[in-house]
């Protein structure tokens, strides 16, 4: 197992430490339900150093962002960051990413942990324009501060002014003492906030004026199981549960980072499922009674058969109801739909709802 750069100070902050993804993280400090409303109404840091960065370079550096992405990176300019996903050769995804433009010629691609070496060798693979790769991933760390008063608690960390870093924009800028570090508004949970990244070596000075300056809001460490249930509230995918090496980007909704404006891997059969349509969609449904669905779980229709199975699911704590992602087929996808989520022996209802669950 690797550990972060912050590992001792979760440790002596009493957190639960688990496995995930190769590495020993934090899933919970305080526990879930008061970490999660601590981000909703106030602030909190993650440590999501586990992440994987990787440095594409050079005059072809474009040419292959755009033949392994969906989105349309020549959209970037130098600042501004862009949600994208790697399509694999058989219609699935290999990973979702955001694509930062560093400076011209220098993009920044930060990945999922579990998929670190797997789109390493994928990327690599398909470098046929000889772009410079750098794998920084061991070498950087990754907080996101999030929540409400995030930039009113930070700014006094930073010359730049917070408050006009937009979404997906980002700055390479002084933070807590540290010179040139990445300031990026490109957070997971929908309650504002924005994400440093800075060296291994600077990230414990980070986190103890990140801690300081915002004592006066009451931050407090946050674990990545509040992390998931404040994601799954904005009905943001979680690569592993609802898309995976077997889903398409359109049947999990994202085909408004799927550009047929370009040619990407294998976006001519994505094109054409697009024109022919998908047979299954990712839909978000919220419980009718008081049950929680979990990842595996059957869909079922009023009869019994199985039209899906769930992908995500969680009690929220924002609205106190049992909430979930899944893919459902053609004829029962339609919004407040009622289906049913086989949870053990019993079926219980549930309504197709409109994203996101959480409303601020």
């Amino acid at each position: 197992m690797k550990s972060t750069a912050l590992y001792n100070t979760h440790v002596a902050s009493n957190a639960k430490m688990v496995p995930f993804a190769g590495y020993e993280m934090p899933v919970q400090y305080e526990g879930v339900t008061a970490e999660h409303h601590t981000v909703r109404d106030s602030i909190g840091v993650f440590d999501v150093s586990h992440m994987g960065e990787f440095l594409v370079s050079g005059p072809n550096a474009l040419n292959l962002i755009q033949k392994i992405s969906s989105n349309d990176a020549s959209k970037l300019t130098i600042g501004r960051a862009q949600y994208s996903c790697m399509p694999n050769k058989t219609g699935g995804i290999v990973d979702d990413l955001i694509i930062y433009k560093i400076k011209e010629e220098q993009y920044l691609l930060v990945v999922n942990a579990a998929n670190i070496e797997k789109d390493w060798n994928w990327i690599t693979e398909n470098n046929e324009f000889e772009a410079e790769l750098k794998d920084l991933s061991d070498e950087y760390s990754l907080l996101a501060i999030q929540g409400p008063k995030a930039v009113e608690a930070m700014q006094s960390l930073t010359s730049v002014n917070l408050s006009e870093i937009s979404y997906y924009h980002f700055k390479v800028a002084d933070f807590a003492g540290i010179e040139h570090v990445i300031i990026s508004a490109t957070g997971y949970t929908g309650s504002g906030g924005f994400e440093i990244y800075c060296k291994n070596s600077e990230v414990q000075q980070v986190w103890d004026k990140v801690m300081e300056a915002g004592e006066a809001y009451n931050i407090k460490p946050i674990g990545l199981a509040a992390r998931d249930t404040l994601r799954l509230e904005m009905g943001y995918c979680l690569y592993g549960n609802d898309i995976n090496d077997e889903t398409s980007p359109l049947e999990a909704g994202l085909g408004w980072i799927t550009k047929f404006t370009k040619d990407f891997i294998n976006s001519e059969n994505l094109l054409k499922q697009k024109e022919e349509g998908v047979t299954k969609k990712l839909v978000a449904f919220e419980m009718n009674e008081k049950a929680i669905p979990r990842n595996g779980y059957d869909i079922v229709d009023a009869k019994g058969n199985v039209i899906g199975n769930v992908t995500s699911g969680t009690m929220s704590p924002s609205i106190g109801k049992g909430i979930g992602l899944g893919y459902v087929n053609k004829d029962n996808w339609n919004l407040a739909n009622e289906i049913y989520i086989q949870i053990r022996k019993k079926v219980v209802p549930a309504t197709i709802v409109k994203l996101p669950f959480y409303k601020k």
